[in-house]
């Protein structure tokens, strides 16, 4: 024997619904979970399929006291229903509207655009035009190196990190003093790792940089 197919949330929207038109009465939730199985409606789902009718504005619901009261009347459905469909018609109509208006639009812009020698030629030209515009444009970017703007950029941050190199050199030569002064006994291993590190005799202050030298320029970037 084959096992009873359960409802669907529609037919048991439509049996909770039939509830409330056959009596034409208001009722609390936990009413409605007692009369749902008599309708074949399990008190376990009435509670969501009452708050899906809500939702649709298919059934009222207010709360009176410290209660919850939930109605509705056929009356109340049909005019819900009406109300959806006037909306429907409307955007409907709205639709027709705008989708005349775009083709009318469409029409008007082919108008010039029909299929001739004059056009072809005319395309023709637009792409040779469009061609050179890409590879002045390409030719362009090589030199923007050479941009004005590009290199006063660069010679500020080329300043900036001149500044930086010789501010953080002041500070070796603050560090070193002080563990010459702190740690006189240990001068040969700070030499020792001064040299390592690549602090040598010839560590100094940067001197002020050209920009215009690359070779300088390449010795600041790697500073930087």
């Amino acid at each position: 024997m084959s096992k009873k197919r359960g409802l669907s949330l529609e037919e048991k929207r439509e049996k909770i619904l039939q509830i409330f038109y056959d009596s034409q009465d208001f009722y609390l939730l936990k009413e409605l979970e007692k009369l749902g199985p008599k309708k074949g409606v399990i008190s376990q789902s009435v509670k969501d399929v009452v708050q899906s009718l809500v939702d649709d504005d298919l059934v009222s619901k207010d709360k009176v006291g410290s209660s919850v009261y939930f109605w509705s009347l056929p009356s109340c459905a049909g005019n819900q229903l009406r109300s959806v469909y006037n909306k429907l018609e409307s955007d409907l109509q709205s639709n027709k509207r705008r989708l005349a208006e775009l083709i009318e639009q469409r029409d008007v812009l082919k108008k010039g655009r029909e299929e001739s020698d004059e056009r072809e030629e005319a395309l023709g030209e637009l792409k040779t035009i469009e061609t050179k515009y890409n590879e002045l444009k390409n030719e362009m970017g090589q030199y923007a190196a050479n941009d004005p703007a590009a290199l006063e950029a660069m010679k500020n941050a080329i300043g900036v990190a001149h500044a930086a190199a010789n501010r953080w050199t002041d500070n070796i030569f603050t560090l070193r003093q002080w563990c010459s002064n702190n740690f006189p006994q240990a001068k040969e291993q700070l030499e020792h790792l001064y040299t390592e590190i690549g602090i040598t005799d010839d560590f100094d202050y940067l001197e002020t940089v050209n920009p215009i030298n690359a070779q300088m320029l390449e010795c600041v970037q790697k500073v930087m």
